[in-house]
């Protein structure tokens, strides 16, 4: 059964993945913004509407360049390491100006970023609808919790319960066809056999990008650039 054909995608076909609207375009996800060239060969994509699609971009273009600028310390555009955040710092100075009046210094003398935690609710909630819609089922309604912080401000607890992918036996298997079912199959022969290991981190792009879609609980964890920890989760 080839992954990017199955009968699920027909059957859930002409829905956007973030409105339930009717959709007239496709999005990729995660968005290439988030991504270097070259791109992932085959990269996810799933329907969406136009308006979805276009209210998302400003958001996730800002995401990236703060991300970007977080981990080079600077906005100066030749001081950071991807290219295209490089190229859109030079290209749109009201942005850069925004994001260099984020950046402070505290009482102890430590250099500190301040996000706009709203545009970045949005994308981060707006990446795990389109990763459940295209692993698993779609879910228009709003999460019950968005979290997201960087990696290395969680504790030692924290950080290992997000980034564990234990072996354990699965609750609640997902419906057969679905992509979350076909990243459980033993690759062997047996293509029917659900293995009891549970899901793991998919890598979209090392460094860069990465997630996992727990179906058993509708639950969606993502890591960008290696630094910002997100999770999203639906009762």
């Amino acid at each position: 059964m080839d992954p990017r054909h199955l009968f699920m995608d027909q059957r859930l076909a002409g829905k956007c993945a973030y409105c339930g609207g009717v959709p007239d375009t496709r999005d990729h996800v995660p968005s290439r913004v988030l991504l270097d060239e070259p791109f992932p060969p085959q990269l996810p994509v799933v329907d969406a509407c136009a308006a979805c699609n276009q209210s998302f971009s400003l958001d996730e273009q800002y995401l990236a360049c703060f991300l970007e600028c977080v981990l080079a310390g600077t906005t100066e555009p030749c001081d950071v390491q991807r290219s295209t955040v490089a190229r859109m710092l030079r290209e749109l100075p009201a942005l850069r100006s925004r994001l260099a009046a984020s950046r402070r210094t505290n009482e102890e003398g430590t250099i500190v970023w301040q996000p706009e935690v709203d545009r970045v609710r949005r994308v981060v909630t707006k990446l795990a609808l389109g990763h459940m819609a295209y692993e698993l089922y779609p879910r228009h309604e709003d999460p019950t919790a968005v979290f997201f912080a960087p990696l290395s401000t969680l504790g030692e607890s924290q950080s290992g319960a997000f980034e564990d992918t234990p072996f354990r036996d699965i609750g609640v298997w997902p419906e057969i066809g679905t992509r979350a079912f076909m990243r459980t199959v033993i690759a062997t022969g047996q293509e029917s056999m659900p293995t009891p290991h549970g899901e793991a981190w998919i890598v979209v792009q090392a460094n860069r990008y990465r997630y996992i879609v727990e179906s058993d609980e509708s639950k969606v964890r993502i890591v960008l650039s290696e630094y910002l920890a997100c999770q999203v989760a639906w009762e």
